[in-house]
C-alpha cells in the first residue's frame, strides 16, 4: 500500500545490525563479503528472524558469549581453517542449532567441513553453493520452522478486518540501485486473522466496498506519517510510499491529514502515493488535478505498473508525477531474457525522458538487479533487497543500523 547533513540524509548503507534484540529467533551470518551478509540479513529480517553478522569466524565465536543463535550461515572461504575451527568450537559448546554451510568452493572442500560438523554432532544442513537465490534461504527457514509467518489463503471481509482491529501495515525497503543505499520505504496492508494467519491484500481487497477502501486508505496514510516521524527520530529523512486507488484518493482529505500528522522537520522528504497506471489513464485530467493538489502538502503521485499499457505511455509525458514504477513483468528475468531486457530498458528510458525516476519492483534475482543498474534504473524493491516486514521490525532494523553507523563514526 499504502543534500543535507549526513545525520538527516536517507543514505543508510545496506549494513546489518551488530546486535539482535531478544525475543525473535536469531541467526548468525558469517561471510567475508559484506554484500552476502547484507543480502542474507535482509531476507532473514523479512522472515521475522533477527541477525548478527560477522566478517570471520573469530568474531562470531566471541559473540557466542552474548547469544546462542538458532541458525548459523557459515561461509567457507579460500582458507577453510577458519570454518573448521568454528565448527569444532560449536561442537565443544554442544551447539544445538543448525549450521548452514555456504561457499563458491568445490564440493570436496564443502563435504570435508560438513563431515567434521557431523563428527561434532552438529545439525549440518545441505550445503548451499553460491550464488543462491532468496527462495533457498526461505526454504531453509521453513524446514527449521524459524521465523516464518503463517500466510492465510482464506478470503476476509475488509470491513470486518478493520472493525476487529486485524489490520496492520508492513514496510518494504526501497533501495538506490547505484549507491546500494536505503532510499525510502513502501507500506503494505496486512490483516492478521486470529485463527487463519496473516492475509495479503488479495484476500480482502477484490470484493471490498469503496467505503472500506477509503477507511483503509486513511489508516495507511496515518501509519505512513507515524512511521516517517519514527524515521525522523532516528535522524533519517526518508519518503514513505502508500498505495491508494484513485476512487479513494478523490474522496480523502489528504491535505488535511498530512498537514496535521506530518513530521515537523526541515525539508521533509514527504509522501509518495502510488496509483495504478490503468486508473490514471482512465481520467488523465483528474489525475493531473490530484497531483497538483497533493504537491501542496508534500505528497506526490507515482504511477504503478508503468508500461503495462504501452500505447498510452505517450499521454503521461507532461503529467506531474514523482516516480514511474516498472511493471514486474518487465523486471522479471531482465538480466537473462533477450526479449524482456530491451523492453525493460525502453521503459526505463521513457521514464527518464519524462524527467522522472524509474523504480523496478519485484526484484528477486541478483542478475536482474545487476542488469537494472546497468540500464540506469534508479531505485529497486523486491525480495532480493528486502521483504515486507512488520513496522516494529522495520524500525528496529533501522535503529540498529543507525547505532552501528554511529559506532563506526566514533571509532574513526
Amino acid at each position: 500500500m499504502p543534500k543535507t547533513p549526513a545525520s538527516t540524509r536517507g543514505d543508510t548503507p545496506l549494513a546489518s545490525p551488530p546486535l539482535a534484540p531478544c525475543g525473535a529467533p536469531c541467526c548468525f551470518v558469517v561471510d567475508e563479503e559484506p554484500s552476502i551478509r547484507h543480502f542474507l540479513s535482509l531476507v532473514l529480517h523479512g522472515a521475522g528472524v533477527d541477525t548478527m553478522d560477522f566478517a570471520d569466524g573469530t568474531l562470531m565465536r566471541q559473540a557466542l558469549a552474548q547469544r546462542i543463535p538458532d541458525l548459523i550461515f557459515l561461509n567457507i572461504a579460500l582458507d577453510s581453517r577458519d570454518a573448521i575451527e568454528t565448527v569444532v568450537t560449536l561442537g565443544c559448546h554442544s551447539y544445538a542449532g543448525a549450521v548452514q554451510l555456504m561457499s563458491a568452493r568445490g564440493g570436496a572442500v564443502l563435504e570435508h567441513v560438513r563431515k567434521i560438523g557431523v563428527e561434532q554432532n552438529l545439525n549440518m544442513l545441505p550445503v548451499l553453493k553460491k550464488p543462491f537465490e532468496t527462495d533457498l534461504v526461505v526454504r531453509t527457514l521453513d524446514a527449521l520452522r524459524l521465523g516464518t509467518i503463517k500466510v492465510s489463503a482464506s478470503q476476509i471481509d475488509l470491513s470486518e478486518a478493520i472493525d476487529s482491529g486485524w489490520v496492520e501495515f508492513w514496510f518494504q525497503p526501497k533501495i538506490d540501485l547505484r549507491k546500494r543505499q536505503l532510499a525510502g520505504a513502501e507500506t503494505y496492508a496486512r490483516a492478521r486473522h486470529p485463527t487463519t494467519g496473516v492475509a495479503l491484500p488479495g484476500s480482502f481487497m477484490p470484493n471490498a466496498d469503496l467505503a472500506s477502501v477509503i477507511r483503509l486508505s486513511e489508516m495507511a496514510l496515518l501509519s505512513a506519517l507515524r512511521t516517517a516521524q519514527s524515521f525522523a527520530r532516528l535522524g533519517l529523512n526518508l519518503p514513505v510510499t502508500v498505495n491508494i486507488p484513485v476512487a479513494a484518493l478523490e474522496k480523502l482529505a489528504v491535505e488535511d491529514i498530512v498537514r496535521a500528522n506530518r513530521p515537523r522537520i526541515p525539508k521533509w522528504a514527504g509522501l509518495i502515493i502510488d496509483v495504478p497506471e490503468e486508473q490514471i489513464i482512465a481520467d488523465l485530467s483528474l489525475a493531473g488535478l490530484l497531483a497538483e493538489r497533493l504537491q501542496r502538502c508534500s505528497a506526490r503521485l507515482a504511477i504503478d505498473d508503468f508500461g503495462r499499457g504501452m500505447s498510452s505511455l505517450a499521454k503521461l509525458g507532461k503529467m506531474p508525477f514523482a516516480e514511474l514504477k516498472l511493471d514486474r513483468s518487465f523486471v522479471s528475468d531482465c538480466g537473462t531474457d533477450k526479449f524482456n531486457a530491451p523492453l525493460c530498458k525502453t521503459v526505463i528510458d521513457l521514464a527518464h525522458n519524462y524527467g522522472q525516476v524509474a523504480v523496478a519492483i519485484g526484484i528477486e534475482k541478483a542478475a536482474d538487479m545487476t542488469a537494472l543498474t546497468s540500464m540506469g534504473c534508479d531505485y529497486g524493491q523486491g525480495f532480493l533487497l528486502g521483504q515486507p516486514m512488520p513496522e516494529d521490525r522495520f524500525i528496529s532494523l533501522l535503529r540498529q543500523r543507525t547505532a552501528s553507523r554511529k559506532q563506526g563514526a566514533s571509532a574513526v
